[in-house]
């Protein structure tokens, strides 16, 4: 252990430290201040600073020579243990994907679980395969605080708002469209706004929410269209669609995305909503981690690739 006596370590100057070092590992002034590219009497001045500081003479004239004390030769060790250790301070921590068994903690809605996840997964796999992402719900723009900020790597949410601790990036665009079930017996009248208000229709209504998300651009165009069904979560809807004569107004990329396993068909509904967008947030803590800075840029590869 480094002791240095009755000195407080904000009154010390760590520059000491690295000429102590300097002095142990060279045994001589002179050796030294060649080692440190100083002056003779820069560091002599040092030595006497630091046998003031320990209490030691540290280095003594033995004949022709300087020898290390008993004191000075215990603190060549632990010296160059607390001196590498404060360099690590100052350097900027690599991320190593192919060696990392890091995890990241990933929110986004259920949509966008089965939109990217699967690619994301797979890139995960064959570039970090010790990385684990874990996965939280969706819960709301209330929770991007500053204070989530510091539990979370990333949040896909399609709130276009700004956060404070977070940055925000557009991640990818999307065009809300009509999944039915292959042979729904009024497919061909569903684009029109008879056969849309006819339907009977399942809404995604989240937790906390009191309608789904398109309802009030339906109301404002004086759509009122029939709800048989209300689910929290787009998956849900798209499995009810399936399997009975329902219509799911949802993100037209996740109809793409499940058109063939749940043997569902697109149609184009009689009013266009506009363009959705989903963004990328990423704690501003995190802006310049390097692994931050990997699992992000791999989202976001992967977003505006679909």
């Amino acid at each position: 252990m480094i002791y240095i006596r009755r000195m407080n370590l904000a009154q010390l100057d760590l520059n000491l430290l690295v000429a102590l070092d300097a002095l142990l590992a060279e045994g001589g002034v002179g050796r030294a201040a060649q080692r440190l590219n100083l002056s003779q009497p820069a560091v002599s001045h040092a030595l006497r600073r630091l046998r003031e500081a320990t209490g030691d003479p540290l280095l003594v004239r033995v004949g022709p020579r300087m020898e290390l004390t008993p004191h000075a030769q215990a603190l060549r060790a632990p010296l160059a243990q607390a001196l590498e250790q404060v360099r690590g301070l100052f350097q900027a921590q690599g991320f190593d994907p192919a060696t990392s068994a890091r995890g990241f903690r990933l929110m986004m809605p259920d949509l966008c679980v089965d939109l990217l996840m699967p690619a994301v997964l797979a890139q995960v796999a064959a570039a970090a395969p010790g990385v684990r992402l874990d996965v939280v719900p969706w819960r709301g723009p209330a929770v991007l605080t500053p204070d989530f900020a510091r539990t979370i790597d990333l949040v896909v949410a399609w709130t276009g708002e700004a956060y404070p601790g977070f940055h925000r990036q557009t991640l990818y665009t999307d065009r809300d469209a009509l999944a039915v079930r292959r042979g729904h017996p009024e497919v061909g009248r569903l684009s029109t706004l008879a056969g849309f208000n006819a339907a009977r229709h399942v809404a995604v209504v989240g937790a906390g929410e009191r309608d789904d998300a398109i309802e009030p651009f339906l109301r404002q165009n004086g759509v009122e269209r029939r709800i048989a069904l209300a689910v929290p979560s787009y998956l849900q809807a798209l499995r009810m669609t399936a399997r009975s004569d329902l219509v799911a107004f949802v993100p037209g990329r996740l109809i793409a995305a499940l058109a063939a396993p749940l043997d569902l068909v697109r149609v184009e509904p009689p009013i266009d909503p506009g363009e959705d967008v989903q963004y990328l947030f990423h704690p501003v803590v995190a802006h310049r981690d390097p692994g931050s800075v990997w699992i992000r840029e791999l989202v976001l590869r992967v977003g505006r690739g679909l």
